[in-house]
């Protein structure tokens, strides 16, 4: 499925949201927003992605 992440196009298998965090490598906490909507990660299991969503992934960040 071709979806654009970050900005950036992608090519993936992940068929939820949880499972393209996997697929991508992220760990601890982030936020996520599928088509400029916030899925808080309780929901990212049950969101179905569908080709051509755009995906927002944001860690946060340490230092001052």
């Amino acid at each position: 499925m071709k979806i654009v992440l970050n900005g950036k196009p992608r090519e993936v298998r992940a068929e939820n949201l949880s499972d393209l965090l996997m697929e991508l490598g992220f760990s601890g906490r982030v936020a996520t927003a599928v088509n400029e909507d916030f899925i808080p990660s309780s929901l990212r299991i049950s969101h179905k992605l569908v080709d051509g969503d755009r995906i927002e992934v944001v860690a946060p960040m340490q230092g001052g």
